[in-house]
């Protein structure tokens, strides 16, 4: 009984040993992938919209305006990805425009990573190196990250604010082509679309005061009201926001370096590096700041991994997504403007009249929503007939 006992207790020790080894290997070889993947991962993009009256997102055309990208980047229309043969981009309808999203990817080693975002309520329209699979989703398969790589990118030669979301220490990325077609290089994975979803913030202008409501329970971090009018510059800062508040329209007595430098820190603190938040900036600086009102605030990252789910694999040990919304306010200024050029065009000078018509397209993708909130209040007919004309001039030509 007790030769018994003693091999029962050698049996359990022995057993222990074992279960211990196998526990140590374990760990060690959690602890060696773990070092092997320091895979980290950042993205920034925006989420531009035109607030309506009730500070709802309005449909418009996201896409109906100057191509703002270089010529090698892909468009859903050179793919024939489900756009008729009468029907271009510009025609596409939506309340979103989803504008640059940029995928950075950083590792100490060269590693074959896939990715693939998807976007349910939206369509993708362009996109940088080419993907594997474009449409609600987009999926470039399996690529490679390398870092140090000195990789001849693409250029078209243009002064193209695309090539600033590439001066960042991220790694450079190849994505294999198929089908015999040459591998693509970028310092990002480059996507943009369009697409139809509430956003967390209602913005809207009552008289001189707006209105600001988070429509979800997750806190804003930081929302910046600005406004250009006439050149001159004036923003509010609002931490933190949950619930509703109302403010007055800016004071116009700042500058856009103060701006910049607000913001600069608003996107560090979500988690972008130095050089992260400087490309994002330098790459959307001259319409960030053109004329008009407009909040730009940081979604949650609840909201931002709703519209957009996303697969990384390996898995990165960080993947920071800080996505920027920005709402356009359609101010009585820019109503009063419009108004008056559209007034013009029934004018006996082809010379003003053709003016009228350039004044008009300089509010660029803007200037179709302005002309149909104008359309919504005007009583007089001879009035409400000019602007649905140039309404229907601006969808034929843009």
């Amino acid at each position: 009984m007790k030769r018994a006992v003693r091999i029962s207790i050698v049996f359990l020790i022995a057993l222990g040993v074992v279960l211990g080894a196998v526990k140590l290997r374990r760990s060690s070889h959690a602890r060696s992938v773990a070092a092997q993947n320091d895979l980290i991962v950042h993205e920034w993009g925006t989420f531009t919209s035109i607030a309506g009256k009730d500070g709802v997102a309005l449909e418009w055309r996201p896409l109906n305006g100057s191509v703002d990208l270089p010529k090698f980047v892909h468009t859903m229309q050179q793919q024939g990805l489900g756009l008729r043969h009468s029907q271009t981009k510009a025609d596409l309808i939506a309340q979103v425009r989803m504008e640059t999203p940029v995928l950075y990817f950083y590792s100490s080693r060269e590693m074959n990573v896939s990715a693939e975002v998807n976007f349910p309520k939206g369509k993708i329209t362009e996109w940088y190196p080419q993907a594997r699979s474009v449409g609600s989703t987009i999926n470039w398969g399996n690529f490679k990250v390398s870092p140090g790589a000195a990789f001849n990118l693409p250029a078209d030669y243009s002064d193209n604010h695309y090539y600033a979301a590439r001066e960042t220490d991220a790694a450079p990325v190849q994505v294999c082509g198929s089908s015999g077609k040459a591998a693509e290089q970028e310092k990002f994975l480059f996507y943009r679309g369009v697409g139809s979803f509430d956003l967390p913030l209602l913005a809207k202008l009552n008289g001189q005061q707006i209105e600001l409501k988070n429509t979800t329970p997750d806190p804003i971090s930081s929302l910046i009201i600005f406004e250009n009018r006439d050149g001159k510059i004036g923003y509010q800062v609002v931490n933190y926001f949950f619930g509703q508040t109302t403010t007055e329209r800016p004071a116009l007595d700042d500058n856009v370096d103060s701006v910049i430098r607000d913001l600069k820190q608003t996107l560090i603190a979500s988690g972008l590096y130095d050089k992260e938040a400087d490309a994002m900036i330098k790459t959307w600086r001259n319409s960030w700041f053109e004329e008009g009102l407009r909040v730009f605030y940081v979604l949650p990252r609840k909201t931002i991994d709703e519209v957009l789910p996303i697969s990384i694999d390996p898995k990165p040990t960080q993947l920071v997504r800080v996505l920027v919304g920005r709402t356009e306010l359609i101010t009585p200024e820019m109503e009063k403007a419009v108004r008056k050029q559209v007034s013009l065009l029934r004018d006996a000078s082809p010379r003003v009249r053709e003016q009228a018509r350039i004044e008009i397209q300089r509010r660029g993708r803007f200037s179709e929503p302005i002309l149909k909130r104008m359309l919504d209040d005007e009583t007089d007919p001879a009035m409400r007939a000019r602007i649905t004309q140039t309404i229907a001039t601006a969808a034929r030509t843009d």
